[in-house]
């Protein structure tokens, strides 16, 4: 075992000591259906000079109020907590009618965190995004992150972001460093943390905080070629870390049939689930401590 490693467990060790609510916390309770606003986006320069030019006020779109899926642990809290951003197919129907509350909501609730899964579908009537179709999903995670932060029984300070392909690819943007804010209020609440499983990354994008990329060797739909280019592309001492699993492909963690989806091949791997799961448990307890 290397010193790395011992030194990560004992960091987790030590951050269930100091937490004990994670410490404490029960089996979750079933997944509530939640709604709340995204988040706008910021008004342009060029918008603002229209308006004035035509003596007119700025006209602004209200806000899309979208769904979301809402685990907690037992107790009280306050917990620490995770908006979860699904792929370009949606949350699976099972997950919506609460007949399956979606492995990973309850894993993380089984470790103390509170989740919020967004359904940036429903509400929009969007099918799915996998034949580029968009969706504001970064928009959806702020508005997640503003409303888990209004919550009693979460810390507001200790929340993260978790994201699979298309959902992956929105928490890599929302990690990005940029010199300007995006969407309206964001200064007043940030993630601590972002995990990517699967996403498309690209060189040239640098990471402003902590952020775990998973992803398989196989993948041929988001290629770990890019995400070692965007590795590359860091500079020293990044927050970035990489972990590509060899023999697997895209999805490697949803136990299922193996198949193909819009041309793209899906396989489970327990292998590469199995570390991945060690993985991310080990960065959110270290990153999300007090």
């Amino acid at each position: 075992m290397s010193f790395m490693t011992i030194l990560r467990r004992f960091l987790v060790v030590l951050a269930t000591l100091l937490l004990p609510s994670w410490h404490d916390a029960r089996p979750a309770q079933a997944a509530e259906r939640v709604q709340f606003e995204s988040a706008r986006y910021q008004t342009s320069s060029f918008q603002l000079l229209r308006a004035r030019a035509r003596g007119e006020p700025l006209a602004r779109a209200p806000a899309d109020t979208i769904n979301g899926y809402l685990t907690k642990p037992g107790g009280n809290g306050p917990f620490p907590a995770i908006v979860h951003l699904h792929g370009c197919g949606g949350l699976p129907r099972a997950f919506k009618d609460g007949t399956d509350k979606g492995l990973w909501s309850e894993r993380l609730a089984a470790w103390g965190y509170v989740v919020l899964a967004v359904d940036s579908f429903t509400t929009r009537g969007i099918d799915n995004t996998c034949a580029g179709k968009p969706a504001p999903r970064a928009a959806d995670a702020i508005g997640a992150l503003a409303y888990l932060a209004r919550q009693p029984f979460v810390d507001a300070n200790r929340i993260a972001v978790i994201g699979f392909s298309a959902g992956g690819i929105a928490a890599l943007s929302l990690a990005e460093a940029r010199d300007f804010e995006l969407f309206e209020n964001e200064a007043a609440q940030r993630f601590k943390a972002a995990v990517a499983f699967y996403p498309a990354c690209a060189a040239g994008d640098m990471m402003k905080m902590p952020t775990l990329v998973l992803i398989g060797e196989l993948d041929d739909w988001s290629l770990a070629g890019g995400c070692r280019a965007m590795l590359a592309w860091q500079k020293k001492n990044s927050p970035m870390k990489l972990i590509v699993y060899p023999g697997a492909y895209h999805v490697f963690d949803a136990p299922a049939p193996a198949r193909r989806y819009f041309g793209h091949w899906l396989e489970y791997n327990a292998a590469a689930d199995q570390a991945a799961q060690e993985e991310v448990r080990l960065f959110l307890a270290e990153h999300l401590a007090r």
